[in-house]
């Protein structure tokens, strides 16, 4: 059904010149939180929870639907106004060698020495540079994770993100999470199909991620015309994954 979904988007969605000569379905850029509130353990949680994310049965088939259009992908982590750093260069996720080096990469990464601040504005500054790098796309995403609100540098509203679409992956505790839900969705989102993903701690990292992932893969033309189908086969919340 996935594999439909899409092709049927790909009709919907002629091609410039452009773009012809370079597809790619999508440029996702991911920026995961290393502040000071984030410990060793949960950055591992972070990086081997987006590596198993890579691994679900659901986002393989969406990665692989449009195979003449590959998804691009890069993992850079930030904590401070001047702390960003790639952990995954761009790479065209079209195969399962593909697939499994840019795993390994996440896994290889030891945690650096970075201001225990949490500057979202540069980090969003950091994203729409990167991704102002990849040509030919017919999106770009940016997918900003994090466990607390901006302290220090430019705000995040301030931001000039051109066409990206910023979307929220929040951890946080039962107790804060809808404030910081709430935080994001005013603060840091950008576009109309922009959203919010919860993980209720770093141990729901992985799950999250999946289902953000899933959002974020998905073609949007069918669904701004009202289709509803390729959001049906989202798992939610509590749902098990496969």
């Amino acid at each position: 059904m996935l594999r439909l979904i899409l092709a049927l988007a790909l009709l919907a969605c002629p091609l410039t010149t452009a773009v012809a000569a370079t597809p790619c379905r999508e440029a996702l850029a991911l920026g995961l939180d290393v502040s000071g509130s984030v410990d060793d353990d949960e950055y591992r949680l972070q990086l081997e929870g987006l590596a198993r994310a890579l691994d679900n049965a659901q986002v393989r088939e969406a990665l692989a639907a449009l195979p003449g259009a590959p998804v691009r992908m890069m993992v850079y982590e930030w904590s401070g106004p001047g702390d960003q750093r790639v952990l995954a260069p761009w790479a065209e996720l079209s195969s399962e060698a593909a697939i499994a080096a840019f795993q390994a990469r996440l896994r290889g990464t030891a945690r650096s020495p970075m201001e225990p601040t949490t500057a979202i504005g540069p980090a969003l500054t950091f994203g729409a540079r990167a991704l102002a790098q990849q040509e030919g796309c017919w999106r770009q995403v940016l997918d900003v994770s994090g466990d607390g609100k901006h302290n220090v540098g430019p705000v995040p509203r301030g931001i000039d993100m051109g066409a990206v679409t910023v979307n929220g992956l929040v951890i946080a505790r039962p107790d804060n999470i809808a404030e910081l839900s709430a935080y994001y969705r005013a603060h840091v989102l950008r576009g109309a199909e922009a959203f919010v993903e919860t993980a209720y701690g770093f141990r729901d990292f992985e799950e999250a991620m999946v289902r953000k992932l899933l959002k974020e893969l998905a073609i949007l033309p069918l669904a701004q015309a009202g289709d509803s189908s390729a959001r049906g086969t989202l798992p939610q919340r509590g749902e098990r994954l496969r």
